[in-house]
């Protein structure tokens, strides 16, 4: 765990390096999870990763037991009641992995006692206590509390499986008064500054995005980590951009934002997988 920052820097670059064990007994391939982390889920950016399949959940890393959640406790501010059955695990470096959805008649009552556990400790079975819109299946966070982030646990997981394919298909541009062009269509923009929009996936959502205008890097928008902004779960570029902002609607997600100049000008969009896999698309403007 000591090397969990520069993981973060470097894990899209190289799939062998993680740092925590699977946190259920089935293996998943990684364009088999059922939910994604930074995906919209319901009105916020999800903090999740949601697996496929029912499975038998273990602790992914050695590490202390803090809480166990019941489906009929009261919610918390911290650990929402959606999880259902949850375990809250502390490790080092002050990070906490929560295990939540576990099928109450199969949790492992040594939880209740234990004062640490080691990694591949039996947590129980998923099941169907938290809001999983029916999946019976694990849903796995990992959280750190000295930056009060939630990271990606894809960064610190094995990852096995070719990746989900990231594409274009409507782009729009959403000037300050809420006005969208899509650009497919209309090319001539007045200048000034835009928010990018693609049509979102169901399922892919990208690790990374970035905006250029004429190769000059105008925005980045990275899922390794989302932090809160006033009371927001936001995901960060060159502001923190909270859900509203994120996925306006249920159809578009945002790119990063761009000032366009006046003149003919290349706009030009990268999307990178997890692997550091680039889709890019550019786009030529008028702008008067």
């Amino acid at each position: 765990m000591n090397k969990l920052y520069s993981l973060l820097i470097v894990s899209f670059i190289s799939s062998a390096i993680f740092a925590f064990d699977w946190p259920q007994e089935k293996i998943v391939q990684a364009d088999q999870f059922y939910s994604y982390f930074g995906q919209l889920r319901g009105d916020t950016i999800s903090n999740s990763l949601i697996f496929s399949e029912p499975s038998e959940i273990k602790a992914a890393d050695d590490g202390k037991i803090v809480i166990f959640l019941s489906d009929y406790d009261e919610a918390t501010d911290f650990f929402p009641s959606t999880l259902g059955n949850a375990v809250i695990i502390a490790h080092q470096d002050k990070i906490l992995t929560v295990y939540a959805n576990i099928d109450s008649e199969s949790v492992n009552k040594e939880i209740f006692t234990a004062d640490s556990v080691q990694t591949g400790f039996k947590l129980g079975m998923s099941g169907n206590s938290a809001w999983q819109q029916g999946k019976s299946s694990l849903e796995f966070q990992v959280i750190d509390t000295k930056d009060n982030t939630s990271i990606n646990p894809r960064l610190l997981m094995p990852r096995i499986g070719k990746e989900l394919p990231l594409y274009y298909n409507e782009i729009y541009l959403q000037d300050k008064n809420g006005r969208n062009f899509n650009i497919q269509a209309q090319n001539a923009l007045p200048k000034g500054i835009y928010k990018i929009y693609k049509k979102r996936q169901s399922t892919a959502v990208p690790y990374r995005t970035r905006v250029a205008i004429n190769g000059a890097t105008e925005d980045n928008l990275s899922y390794d980590l989302l932090r809160q902004d006033d009371g927001q779960i936001c995901v960060s570029g060159k502001k923190n951009y909270p859900k509203n902002i994120l996925y306006p609607n249920n159809d578009l997600m945002l790119l990063g934002e761009a000032n366009l100049p006046k003149g003919k000008i290349a706009l030009q969009l990268t999307l990178f997988d997890i692997l550091g896999k680039e889709t890019p698309a550019t786009y030529l403007l008028s702008v008067y």
